[in-house]
């Protein structure tokens, strides 16, 4: 270990919250730091690949996100990416490498196409996460009909993460898809995945037709 990586856990250890430790525990993330205090820190740290290896080598939670904010996405292979994935196991880890290195990676697609029809959920809803980006941004090449086919077909069942990915990947297609809206909305509604889900006041609720509903007004609206 490097005494620059030795000194940035040392500083990471003296951000840490017990209080902010037990909320995070609730979601699944083993770590105290505040995420306003770690974006800052990786701020004044900017960009270090190297220093960004050597963080995610040490499998801690907190350390692994700062990893995640201080690296260069383009220098990671695919093989690494992959094998990043397949070890992060806090959501937070997850969804930060998915969006914040593999989306802006040289290997997002080749990831989304291998990860989608993986047998570890998690690992498929990575491959979900990333379908549903090329649903918003690029959506010339996909199968939307057939994307739907397989919603429709496996979203009920689908362990939670999975479900998650999977829905929102529905309601984005709605959302941006006019043509293949009304098929989205009845695709929500008769499978009603996440209809009671609690939202919280002022919040977008995760069922589907609510969902899309609500942001294509609020686009109108607009």
């Amino acid at each position: 270990m490097s005494a620059t990586t030795a000194e940035v856990l040392v500083e990471l250890a003296e951000l840490e919250d017990p209080r902010v430790r037990a909320v995070n525990v609730r979601h699944g993330d083993d770590h105290g730091v505040n995420l306003t205090k770690l974006r800052a820190l990786a701020k004044r740290l900017k960009t270090q690949h190297d220093l960004a290896r050597d963080l995610w080598a040490t499998d801690d939670t907190a350390a692994r996100l700062l990893a995640l904010l201080v690296c260069r996405p383009k220098l990671f292979e695919f093989a690494e990416l992959d094998t990043m994935l397949r070890e992060s196991r806090a959501p937070k880890v997850h969804d930060w490498l998915v969006n914040y290195v593999v989306k802006k990676s040289t290997h997002a697609e080749r990831s989304r196409l291998t990860w989608s029809t993986d047998p570890d959920p998690v690992v498929a809803s990575a491959g979900w996460a990333l379908t549903t980006d090329r649903v918003a941004k690029s959506p010339d090449g996909l199968d939307l009909p057939a994307l739907l086919d397989t919603i429709e077909a496996d979203m009920k069942t689908a362990p939670d993460r999975l479900q998650w990915a999977m829905n929102h990947c529905l309601a984005q297609i709605g959302i941006s898809h006019p043509a293949h809206r009304p098929r989205a909305l009845a695709i929500g509604e008769r499978l009603e995945v996440l209809k009671n889900y609690p939202t919280p006041a002022g919040c977008t609720s995760p069922y589907a037709p609510i969902w899309i509903t609500e942001v294509v007004s609020r686009q109108s609206a607009g």
